[in-house]
């Protein structure tokens, strides 16, 4: 079985996809590519070349081809009967790839109070004041407050990419087909909420050692020109501490509580 994890930025899902690596039947990938080279493919659906075929066989192919480049590149990654896909971008295109498979695909979606991921992305930029950030402007005032950043943040990847996707995917009732698990609780209370996840996936239930969680995937995110550390987990899962008050003031917690207050309700964050 192939299954998507396709969460909110800062939200844990690398934790996720290291809890479920334990299960030696589940193989997890980082941050992937796949759903680029797919694009290409459905960019491609309506070249003059395929256009030639008649509708039905250029459909029933060019489902088949996604299908079959999804399931071969999963099976080249590991020899695991199940394979969970990290992908932001997957939840969003939930109908595609449920037609091109045949069959309604399983997404888990990692959340977070929003306060806790800008407070996160927010330490991120404190913690590389050497090196230059594309947020930051002084002559041009932009990006120079915590507030600025954060309004920005709003507006843009990956924060503001991400809370759009999940208010289309609630819009068109695509939530109801996904499983959310909210950071706080995955932390909190781990196995409660992976007995959640087999039971969303329809599998059995696995017994995880969530003080010794190995990191197996590796990502390497300087390629984005940031620190090569940011999905580094620690091995033992133990509760998010709640700092996003300190970290971001009164007034930032408040405008996001207001910009954000589907989200928030949604996932009953107060």
């Amino acid at each position: 079985m192939i299954f998507f994890n396709s969460s909110m930025p800062r939200a844990c899902s690398t934790i996720l996809q290291n809890i479920l690596a334990q299960n030696q039947s589940i193989h997890v990938t980082p941050t992937d590519g796949v759903l680029e080279l797919l694009y290409g493919a459905r960019a491609n659906l309506d070249s003059p070349e395929f256009k030639a075929i008649d509708d039905a066989t250029r459909m029933r192919s060019w489902r088949a081809f996604c299908r079959g480049g999804l399931e071969s590149y999963c099976a080249s990654l590991s020899n695991r009967p199940n394979t969970c896909v990290k992908s932001r971008g997957i939840g969003i295109h939930y109908h595609w790839f449920s037609a091109f498979m045949g069959e309604p695909i399983k997404v888990l979606c990692m959340v977070r109070d929003i306060r806790a991921i800008f407070a996160s992305m927010e330490k991120i930029f404190r913690s590389q004041q050497e090196r230059h950030q594309s947020i930051q402007n002084h002559a041009a005032m932009r990006g120079t407050t915590t507030m600025k950043r954060c309004q920005e943040w709003l507006n843009s990847q990956p924060i503001g990419l991400a809370l759009e996707r999940f208010r289309q995917m609630r819009l068109e009732g695509i939530d109801k087909q996904c499983l959310f698990v909210r950071a706080e609780d995955l932390t909190s209370n781990p196995a409660i909420e992976m007995d959640r996840v087999y039971g969303y996936l329809g599998m059995e239930n696995y017994a995880h050692d969530f003080n010794n969680v190995e990191q197996v995937t590796q990502e390497d995110d300087a390629v984005f020109g940031l620190t090569m550390d940011l999905h580094k987990i620690r091995p033992v899962v133990s509760p998010l501490k709640a700092d996003h008050l300190d970290v971001l003031g009164r007034d930032v917690c408040r405008m996001l509580s207001e910009a954000c207050s589907d989200y928030q309700s949604m996932f009953n964050y107060h």
